[in-house]
């Protein structure tokens, strides 16, 4: 066994300094795990999946939030953060929650026909169609609500 000898002046400064590297720890590890009640692994795969993002992965605790890599329902690989609290879902670029599945069924019940070239472009559904008298149209569309926003010849 070592044994340290102190000066008996430096007790107090090495016990002030071993206290804030504690302190400073502790913050260090309190900022990177998640806190008791915030949403587990399951339960933010469960959101992510519910919300229409699938290839979920990666999903880590970082930073005080959920971290993944995940394809969007457009079909568009995006970064996302997951707030453990809330569960509000924040993505790196902007993404659709409908597909083109989606986007082809709201402009059928619209009573478009001949659908095609189905595209989600700068934060926004486009899609060419045909309307009911016979004219070909541009149709964009809301990435979130599918809401027919505009409407052109083409």
């Amino acid at each position: 066994m070592h044994r340290i000898s102190l000066n008996p002046r430096s007790g107090p400064l090495l016990l002030a300094s071993a206290l804030s590297l504690s302190l400073l720890a502790a913050s260090s590890f309190a900022q990177t795990a998640a806190p008791a009640d915030a949403m587990k692994e399951p339960q933010v795969r469960q959101l992510l999946q519910e919300k229409g993002y699938t290839r979920i992965d990666d999903l880590d605790f970082e930073d005080g939030m959920w971290e993944t890599d995940a394809t969007s329902a457009n079909g568009n690989r995006v970064d996302l953060h997951v707030n453990p609290a809330d569960g509000s879902i924040t993505a790196d670029d902007l993404v659709s929650n409908l597909s083109e599945n989606d986007i082809k069924a709201r402009l059928a019940t619209a009573g478009y026909s001949k659908v095609h070239d189905v595209d989600f472009d700068d934060g926004m559904w486009k899609a060419e169609a045909e309307r009911a008298d016979g004219n070909d149209v541009e149709i964009h569309l809301d990435a979130n609500s599918g809401e027919i926003i505009h409407v052109e010849n083409d």
